[in-house]
């Protein structure tokens, strides 16, 4: 139950509709809200005439009609906008990064804005009554539609530039890095955690399947630490959020087998169409990645947002040397209750580097710069394993380019930037004070 609440939560702030329909409701509510104060008579006269609105009833009419259409009127455009905004960064930046664009709060609170200011205007004019009709205007109400009126010139203007900055690759990229970070610090800990029990323990297990298909999005892992722990059993996660649940296939295996597992798992877990990253880092670092990718594409050819992106992703892997990622491994009475994978730090660094090194295996800034990436990276990493990992791929981008990179000079600037690396490995942060040919006998 806790799993589906996530992902109702996350669906719910990332949904484009929900700030709008609450402005929208918020302007029907004040509307009616100064309706009936306007109609209770408790205005101080000096207020009426001398602040308020203090015109007749065809005057009223026409000012919350024209209040009315107008802000309708913009709230299309400022749609139309959206859309093209939206079309634009699909095609540059790449489809999984609209969700950047549909979740923005300036977006969202400025179509709320002309659109709240609209059924306010709408619940305001349906009370207005001229001489004939019983002569009732409300002063109050009709103030604030003015006032509200000149709040959403204010708000058109800020979104035109709101908008002018989104749409702006190096914003689209800070942003996404953001993300990354916020789930770095969400998702990893300061301290060891237990490691998972070796294979053996799970030689006698048996295999749960599902028949949902879908990503997983969430998992109540205490929830269902504590089911198993009650069970005196131990489940194995076959899959972890992010990836795909085939329907029919195994999703967990139990040492030993209860009859109510595969129930207690489906209720502990919830799966989607779409991938989101609250709990899942690779998918986060996917989303920059793609920039790179695409931004390597030849139809766009700019390496200058692939080097940004890399300068992102070396930043994220800095953020990470004083942190454990999670081993996924829920104990409960100093035994192993729940096991779920976990993405493991050469898998991160695959997912990182392994397809902009490929779309740039003949583009010498790129891999220069990203072999200088490995290398502050590697200065601030005090880990043997993960040095080795970051190695790898450093002997990765130089073995592309003597493949693929046919400039004498470009190869030797590579070749000296991974030298540098190498030395940096052996000999630290102060690596660059020692010879380079020291690094060869690495």
């Amino acid at each position: 139950m806790t799993a589906r609440l996530r992902k109702l939560l996350d669906n719910l702030a990332e949904s484009f509709w929900l700030l709008p329909a609450g402005i929208v409701l918020a302007g029907a509510l004040i509307a009616l809200a100064l309706v009936q104060t306007d109609r209770s008579g408790l205005l101080p006269r000096w207020l009426l005439e001398d602040w308020l609105y203090d015109g007749g009833a065809t005057g009223a009419r026409t000012l919350l009609g024209a209040v009315a259409s107008s802000t309708i009127g913009v709230a299309g455009t400022v749609f139309s906008i959206t859309i093209a905004s939206l079309s634009l960064a699909a095609g540059q930046m790449g489809p999984r990064l609209l969700r950047n664009f549909t979740r923005d709060r300036g977006n969202q609170f400025t179509l709320g804005a002309f659109l709240g200011t609209f059924s306010y205007a709408l619940i305001v004019l349906r009370s207005v009554r001229t001489q004939d009709e019983g002569a009732f205007v409300p002063h109050l109400s009709l103030t604030i539609a003015i006032v509200l009126a000149f709040v959403c010139v204010a708000t058109l203007v800020y979104f035109v530039g709101h908008m002018a900055g989104r749409i702006n690759v190096d914003t689209v990229i800070e942003l996404v890095s953001d993300e990354v970070q916020s789930t770095i610090v969400r998702l990893t800990t300061d301290k060891p955690q237990a490691a998972p029990p070796p294979d053996d323990f799970w030689r006698n297990g048996t295999s749960v399947d599902d028949a949902r298909q879908g990503y997983l999005l969430h998992i109540d892992d205490q929830g269902l630490a504590d089911w198993a722990s009650e069970h005196k059993t131990s489940i194995r996660m076959l899959v972890r959020p992010g990836q795909y649940v085939f329907p029919g296939a195994p999703i967990a295996v139990i040492v030993p087998a209860v009859e109510e597992a595969a129930a207690a798992i489906r209720s502990a877990t919830a799966l989607g169409q779409q991938r989101v990253s609250s709990a899942d880092l690779e998918f986060a670092v996917r989303q920059l990645v793609e920039v790179a990718v695409r931004a390597l594409s030849p139809g766009i050819n700019d390496p200058h947002t692939a080097m940004s992106v890399l300068d992102r992703l070396g930043a994220a892997l800095c953020q990470i040397v004083p942190l454990y990622l999670p081993t996924g491994v829920v104990m409960r009475d100093g035994h192993p209750a729940l096991v779920v994978p976990s993405t493991r730090y050469e898998g991160l660094l695959n997912v990182m580097f392994h397809m902009i090194r490929q779309s740039a295996s003949a583009n010498a800034a790129v891999l220069i710069r990203m072999l200088d990436v490995l290398t502050a990276v590697v200065s601030a990493e005090r880990d043997d394993a993960r040095m080795l990992f970051l190695k790898v791929h450093a002997d990765l981008v130089a073995g592309d380019a003597r493949r693929n990179v046919s400039t004498p000079a470009d190869l030797q600037d590579i070749e000296r930037r991974h030298a540098a690396f190498l030395t940096t490995l052996r000999h630290g942060p102060l690596g660059a004070l020692h010879p380079l040919d020291d690094a060869r006998t690495i």
